[in-house]
């Protein structure tokens, strides 16, 4: 079953089920596309989402690193 170890290997690697991974992963994707769009609109309007897109950089970038140094503790081999 070459296909589903595709599916499956990394998401064991960090502790995660293949659903709970794709939740994770498009929860974050979601995020980014949101800041995206809110910096496109405040290059067009610069009153608008002033901090949106350095904000969502850092939320994510702090919910990552905790992720992985979760993983790292529990010794999960991180790929």
């Amino acid at each position: 079953m070459k296909l589903l170890r595709a599916f499956t290997e990394h998401p064991t690697t960090i502790g995660e089920t293949y659903l709970g991974h794709l939740w994770q992963a498009g929860s974050f994707g979601l995020r980014m596309v949101g800041a995206g769009i809110a910096c496109v609109l405040h290059g067009l309007f610069p009153f608008l989402f002033v901090t949106t897109g350095s904000d969502a950089i850092k939320g994510l970038h702090a919910e990552m690193s905790a992720r992985r140094e979760r993983a790292l503790r529990d010794e999960l081999p991180i790929r």
